[in-house]
């Protein structure tokens, strides 16, 4: 069993078991061994006049500290080199109202990232900043990645006439065209960029499953801002991604991320709802496919010029900030913009034709992608689909499975067109 502790520095214990990590916020202990969440960042907050209700603030911590422990918690330890069990010891300001939502909290990891937690709920947390508490003109909240969904929400939104807060982790390739593209769509000081600050001496897990959970504290935090009594925060994803199938049988699970998948969403809102952190998290796109969004988007003229500039990579670092071409969601933006108007796409990729691409010791996605197509083409695509869609109600599972039967056709173009099918 992986056992972290995420506390204050004064409640630090002297001693930790044999195996145990620990992390403290906002401070560093200064102690071998000991690694720190957001140094700093607490001070920051009341400078920039935040003043969060406790229940926020105790979901911001609740976040970093699970993002800690994914981090520091290897899966090549696990019995099948995936599963982990954590034991999370959270310091929190007001932790009696979190013990009756204790299980549901598991569960919500547990779609999450795959592992199996067990939750401890102590008084060990920083309290809220005390900032002069500020109401800023602005309407809702919208995820700004630097990708190319996030880019096309933020253009529905302004189109709508909408003021939207835009709210970013940061990300060493994307941070400034973050910050370009919040300017631009709505002007300074309409975006906050916070990074989750985690440090610590050793190796650390790649699979990262629970990062998006530091974006969605953030995001929560800076609708604290806003004057709306139960603010909106959009997470602008394409629906073939919310979902995100299994392309083959041994992509189950959390081996494909849960991200946005819409029952991860519906179990964050339902604990936000009980804990009375008064936000509505909404997937506005969770019907479309990607080249749906893109042919729906608002200002064309805009999305013309900025599409290609954005970002969808999961390689991105491996390349030198170049789209590989060839990895899940490279294959999706190509599959997008030939759907949306084919020869208009400037991304530069290594590999710009999935003919003769090399996988470079990585996972075969071409392949994986070819065999999913091939699937719902052969064996139709409730074959191909399973038990993907037992999440949706009676009511949106048709929704859903017309906006993956498009996302497949999407794909079989780009294969088809790169001679692979």
């Amino acid at each position: 069993m992986i056992k972290v502790i995420c506390t204050t520095v004064e409640r630090l214990p002297a001693n930790l078991a044999k195996g145990e990590r620990a992390f403290t916020y906002f401070k560093s202990a200064r102690r071998e061994g000991v690694g720190t969440i957001a140094a700093g960042w607490h001070g920051s907050l009341k400078r920039k006049r935040f003043h969060p209700t406790p229940d926020t603030w105790d979901f911001v911590q609740f976040c970093l500290a699970v993002c800690s422990a994914d981090l520091c918690g290897l899966r090549s330890t696990s019995a099948d080199g995936w599963t982990r069990t954590i034991q999370l010891s959270v310091g929190l300001h007001e932790p009696l109202r979190w013990q009756p939502w204790k299980d549901d909290l598991e569960q919500m990891l547990k779609v999450l990232t795959g592992d199996y937690w067990t939750l401890i709920f102590t008084d060990a947390g920083a309290a809220p900043p005390q900032g002069r508490q500020e109401i800023i003109d602005h309407d809702c909240v919208s995820l700004l990645s630097g990708g190319l969904d996030s880019l096309i929400g933020g253009i529905d939104l302004v189109a709508q006439g909408r003021r939207p807060l835009f709210v970013s982790q940061l990300a060493h390739e994307d941070s400034e065209r973050q910050r370009h593209y919040a300017a631009m769509l709505s002007g300074p000081g309409s975006h906050y960029q916070w990074s989750h600050g985690i440090g610590f001496k050793g190796a650390r897990e790649p699979s990262t499953r629970g990062r998006s959970l530091a974006f969605y504290a953030f995001a929560v935090l800076a609708a604290s801002k806003l004057g709306d009594a139960r603010p909106t925060i959009f997470i602008p994803e394409n629906g073939f991604i919310c979902v995100n199938p299994p392309l083959v049988p041994g992509r189950v699970s959390s081996l494909s991320t849960r991200t946005t998948h819409p029952l991860f969403i519906s179990k964050l809102q339902n604990v936000l709802d009980g804990l009375g952190v008064s936000v509505h998290l909404e997937l506005p796109y969770r019907f479309k496919t990607k080249g749906e969004m893109m042919s729906d988007c608002l200002n064309q003229t805009l999305l013309q010029r900025w599409a290609s500039d954005s970002t969808s990579c999961g390689r991105f670092r491996t390349y030198n900030r170049t789209h590989c071409g060839r990895c899940v969601p490279c294959m999706i933006r190509r599959a997008a913009f030939n759907a949306w108007s084919p020869g208009v796409d400037g991304t530069r990729y290594k590999f710009p034709s999935l003919a003769g691409s090399d996988k470079s010791g990585g996972p075969d996605d071409p392949m994986a992608v070819a065999l999913a197509v091939l699937t719902a083409r052969n064996k139709g695509l409730d074959s191909f689909l399973g038990a993907s869609l037992a999440f949706a109600s009676p009511a949106e599972r048709a929704h859903y499975r017309r906006v993956l039967a498009s996302g497949i056709n999407e794909l079989e173009a780009l294969l088809v067109g790169d001679g692979i099918l």
